[in-house]
């Protein structure tokens, strides 16, 4: 049986998980469009944390948002978004500027999906590593979690996500990490991304990462079949206050027929689900999220390992069933996917 993330050392039993980044706004061409064939797009709310923290919301936790956002009608429209599923925004700052966007232009047959950011400048990135009160956003919590991303968006996002895991840190709060290494945005201001993520990840109790973003930080190639444990094992002698790693494999037979497999690692075990063929695929964005948050939901319940890692991939594979970047998935659907009954319409 896995420790739960909710013990003493850890943080308050019960507590909440407070999700740390930037919300965006999604414009995507609609259907299999390419941008602006037509003048349409449709909006989604979206944003790696924010994502995660929905979806964690949705399968039963108390989940706070930590941001910063842009205070007009598109940032309270993004926030209420997220209120609506069950996400605190009572952390959030407001500030006046502009919303971080991104353009999605959804592949088809042999053309691949295609993701052009309009971040720079938002108002997420141009805040202050000060704005979020730490001391209030982190009351209570349990866990925080945040991503690469973060970072990824420049010199104030980068020390902006090290004092949140610095300040979780002191107060003996587990940290949860993704890597999500963007290389279109850390070129965008040519910040340094391995060392940054790599004090990132010092700091992590859950780091979601594989190969390539373990290869990255610690200056080294993973290759071969046994590479995933290898670079795990890496990871775990640099870090050592990692206590799971996770990561997803994904094979793609056509840009709608993905088969997706998953890896749950401790210093000593290593847990596998069994493949999982999605097709066709209505939705893969943020699909990385919503594994995310099918593993924490599985650690902050105490499940044992073997099953956390199967929760992960059934909230990943039935996140490409769903429409934009949120992870909306119950438990109920999860449990019905892993017991085989996916299919049955409910009466």
């Amino acid at each position: 049986m896995a420790r739960p993330l909710m013990t003493a050392d850890l943080g308050k039993q019960g507590g909440t998980v407070v999700c740390f980044g930037e919300v965006l706004l999604r414009l995507g061409a609609p259907g299999r469009e390419q941008l602006l064939q037509r003048p349409h797009l449709d909006v989604f709310v979206g944003g790696a944390e924010a994502n995660v923290a929905v979806g964690l919301a949705r399968l039963g936790h108390r989940v706070a948002m930590a941001t910063v956002a842009a205070d007009n009608a598109l940032g309270h429209a993004a926030l209420g978004e997220l209120r609506r599923y069950g996400v605190s925004t009572d952390h959030a700052v407001l500030r006046p500027g502009r919303m971080g966007l991104y353009f999605l232009t959804t592949g088809a047959i042999h053309r691949p999906s295609d993701v052009l950011y309009d971040r720079a400048g938002s108002t997420f990135a141009l805040a202050e590593p000060e704005a979020v009160d730490w001391d209030t956003a982190l009351a209570g919590a349990t866990l925080l979690h945040l991503s690469g991303i973060n970072a990824a968006l420049g010199e104030n996002g980068a020390k902006a996500a090290l004092r949140a895991v610095q300040a979780a840190r002191a107060k003996g709060i587990a940290v949860s990490f993704d890597c999500n290494y963007r290389a279109k945005l850390w070129a965008e201001w040519g910040g340094d991304a391995p060392a940054i993520i790599g004090a990132l990840l010092s700091h992590a109790d859950v780091i979601f990462g594989g190969r390539r973003d373990f290869g990255l930080v610690l200056g080294r190639t993973f290759e071969g079949p046994d590479s995933p444990r290898a670079a795990a094992d890496a990871a775990f002698a640099a870090f050592p206050q990692a206590r799971w790693i996770a990561s997803t494999t994904r094979e793609q037979v056509t840009v709608d027929h993905h088969i997706l497999s998953a890896r749950l690692f401790t210093r000593d075990a290593s847990h596998i689900a069994d493949p999982v063929h999605v097709a066709p695929i209505v939705d893969r964005i943020g699909g990385g999220d919503a594994f995310a948050a099918g593993i924490l939901h599985g650690l902050l319940t105490g499940r044992p390992e073997r099953d956390v890692v199967r929760l992960g991939l059934a909230a990943a594979a039935l996140k490409h069933g769903v429409p934009g970047d949120l992870a909306l998935v119950s438990a109920g659907d999860m449990e019905g996917f892993l017991e085989g009954g996916a299919f049955d319409v409910r009466r």
